[in-house]
């Protein structure tokens, strides 16, 4: 825990996904809310199909999504939403003649059904 899942839209090429999940990474550790640094997992998933309302001008998203196990007060997802947005808005140079939406979804997780188990090293 957690899980990170860093949507984008295909007409953003100069945003580096695994840089972005690097520092999406780090962020969460230097918050002091998770255990280990292992327990971060994150993804990147490019979307080729969407629409972003309905004009015609070139629109774009980055959506990240931050499940946790539930029982964090507000404030502490309030915080952990915040600090990844900056992080996400210093990411790459957005394209000038492209709109583009940011956002952070903190979701929680029901901690009495998640479970886990770790195999290997």
């Amino acid at each position: 825990m957690p899980h990170l899942h860093l949507e984008y839209t295909a007409n953003l090429p100069e945003l580096n996904t695994d840089v972005a999940l690097m520092r999406l990474n780090n962020t969460l550790v230097a918050s002091g809310q998770f255990g280990a640094e292992f327990d971060i997992k994150s993804r990147a998933v490019k979307v080729d199909t969407f629409k972003v309302g309905t004009a015609l001008a070139e629109r774009a998203f980055v959506h990240v999504k931050l499940a946790l196990l539930s029982g964090r007060s507000p404030q502490i997802k309030q915080q952990l939403s915040e600090s990844l947005l900056a992080v996400v808005k210093e990411l790459c140079e957005w394209p000038a003649n492209v709109e583009v939406q940011l956002c952070v979804e903190i979701l929680d997780i029901d901690r009495e059904s998640y479970t886990k188990a770790a195999i290997g090293p």
